[in-house]
């Protein structure tokens, strides 16, 4: 069965870190993009990074560029998310996707994920 399995995220002062990890089960990372996104209270989800399934591109949303980044580890088939100098608006629920691609890039087009994980919460208290 495939899918994914999310872990980390919780309560951080402003200026803190967190990492999120996302464990893929049923396929290798190899095999797809993954994404992360994020749904804000009363906003629409929207992405905020993604890499390739070569793990050779990588892209950032302009509001977090510089702050996070992204990184995987085959052996383990996890994505990590390693989010610093949070932001209050950074504040929401965070979700990462598989897309079964094979290219070298990757975007963050939701239409293109069929994976998701439960999501997990990220609070950045100001």
């Amino acid at each position: 069965q495939l899918q994914l399995v999310q872990s980390g995220g919780g309560l951080v002062q402003s200026g803190g870190s967190l990492k999120l990890s996302c464990v893929a089960y049923g396929f290798t990372l190899e095999y797809a993009a993954i994404g992360w996104f994020r749904q804000a209270p009363g906003k629409e989800r929207e992405g905020i990074s993604c890499i390739s399934s070569t793990g050779s591109d990588t892209k950032f949303v302009d509001s977090v560029k510089g702050r996070f980044t992204i990184s995987r580890d085959i052996a383990k088939n996890t994505v990590f998310l390693q989010m610093n100098s949070l932001k209050p608006e950074d504040t929401g629920v965070y979700y990462c996707a598989a897309w079964a691609s094979l290219s070298g890039t990757c975007g963050m087009n939701q239409d293109n994920y069929r994976y998701w994980g439960q999501g997990t919460q990220v609070t950045v208290s100001s």
